[in-house]
């Protein structure tokens, strides 16, 4: 057993940890970084990476299939399975060595093992080859999330299944069925329908993405079901039954039971906090539903313990995990800073896309806010129609008072990316007069964002 000793150790190599790892090291700090797995945490591995490998390569693939549509002849594509599963993985391999390379470059030590906190300052990595105690000033707990269990519906890897394991199919299934319309779940109807799957999703909400706006969420299932996927919305799994060839899944619906048989059923009903095995209660860390609490500087229970990611059961993305990373590392090393989440970006993958930031109509109107909505169609867009994307719709929200975009919305190409654009905007306090009156390059598709708050102008002059 050896001793080390650190102004900080981060324990986690995902977003949150990696990232505060490298600012308090750029801070001055000794600092150690801990993980039991591969750099990167779920994002990287299991999560936003692979899977946006896996929709690039259906988005390649549907492209193909519409040449003729783009006066291209081609061939009938056909579906490497082994290939598509090798880029993917090239692609996590290559992130993997960047991250390895932040944190030499940051002189960062990496520990490879299971970390426990066994003291207020100080942390034992275990792993089959040796202990190593590790003396530190101050410690973040990075730990992430893993796939939430339903019980009787235990993923068993090969005909029940989670998001780890459906990135992993060593062979795809004619016939998908899966619980749960948020993120997760519509991503992967996305990338299964396009791979060629039957799919049908089980939301237990009235709507798929239930916080995601109305307008967007509803228009989303509408493209989605008239590709050909099955939604079923207040509905649950009520059991499964497992035959030789296929499993025979009863769904309540409000119109009564309903059977469907497939031959998997992946259940993406959310994440569940790695709070375990820490010695967290040992040392007064404050667990309340299965999640570490903590206060805006990111400060658990015990003064010198800080919590970030998943790990904290709050907003499960990856640039949160990030941005609370950074706040953790410079409170850590002895500045003070808080977290702000009014601006939060939230970006599904599915085709379309659909991205959101700020706050939706419903929300305004319980809040008393007073707005304008502006909205402009992707079918009047130059870009999108050359593209043969011309699905959706730009959506902001504005205060009525004072013109100063509050929300967004978009279902449409490129949304993802078409968000940053209006999340700048609401952190800055810009108007839509503002953003109306600023010079878009046409043809492009952020004139359809141009053209929405040209709307919200148009409206709050009769308001």
């Amino acid at each position: 057993m050896t001793n080390e000793n650190f102004d900080l150790v981060v324990i986690g190599g995902g977003p949150g940890g990696y990232t505060a790892a490298a600012r308090a090291a750029a801070l001055g700090g000794r600092v150690a970084l801990v993980e039991r797995g591969a750099l990167g945490g779920t994002c990287l591995n299991q999560g936003c990476i692979p899977t946006k490998t896996l929709l690039k390569s259906t988005e390649v693939l549907e492209t193909v299939k519409k040449a003729k549509d783009f006066g291209v002849e081609a061939g009938s594509p056909e579906i490497s399975l082994e290939k598509l599963l090798h880029r993917q993985q090239a692609v996590i391999k290559r992130l993997n060595t960047g991250v390895e390379f932040l944190m030499k470059s940051h002189k960062v030590s990496v520990f490879q093992g299971e970390g426990k906190i066994t003291a207020t300052n100080e942390v034992t990595v275990s792993n089959p080859a040796e202990q190593t105690i590790l003396k530190t000033e101050k410690i973040i707990i990075a730990t992430g999330s893993r796939p939430a269990v339903i019980p009787s519906m235990e993923p068993d890897e090969e005909r029940i299944i989670n998001s780890n394991h459906a990135l992993q199919l060593s062979d795809l299934p004619g016939s998908l069925l899966i619980i749960g319309g948020g993120a997760i779940g519509v991503e992967f109807a996305s990338i299964y329908h396009k791979l060629g799957a039957k799919v049908t999703l089980v939301e237990a909400m009235d709507r798929i993405l239930p916080f995601a706006d109305e307008e967007v969420s509803n228009g989303l299932k509408q493209l989605m079901t008239r590709e050909k996927i099955s939604i079923l919305t207040s509905a649950k799994v009520a059991g499964i039954t497992r035959l030789e060839e296929e499993l025979v899944v009863t769904v309540e619906t409000p119109k009564g039971l309903q059977e469907c048989n497939v031959d998997k059923v992946l259940v993406a009903v959310g994440r569940r906090p790695n709070v375990e095995n820490l010695g967290l209660e040992e040392i007064g860390v404050q667990i309340e539903k299965a999640r570490i609490v903590v206060n805006s500087c990111m400060e658990t229970t015990v003064p010198n313990i800080y919590a970030v990611g998943d790990a904290t059961g709050g907003i499960l993305l990856a640039h949160v995990a990030s941005t609370e990373g950074v706040v953790a590392a410079v409170n850590a090393m002895g500045g003070h800073k808080k977290m702000d989440y009014t601006v939060v970006p939230s970006c599904i993958y599915t085709s379309p896309e659909l991205a959101s930031v700020g706050i939706t109509e419903a929300q305004a109107k319980s809040q008393g806010i007073q707005v304008v909505v502006g909205k402009s169609q992707f079918t009047g867009s130059g870009k999108a129609l050359a593209m043969g994307e011309n699905k959706g719709l730009v959506k902001i929200i504005a205060d009525a008072e004072n013109g100063k975009i509050l929300g967004a919305h978009i279902l449409g190409p490129q949304a993802t990316s078409l968000i940053s654009e209006l999340a700048l905007a609401i952190k800055l306090g810009v108007t839509a007069e503002d953003l109306a009156e600023t010079i878009h390059a046409h043809p492009s598709l952020p004139e359809t964002v141009w053209e929405a708050a040209e709307q919200v102008v148009g409206l709050l002059k009769t308001v």
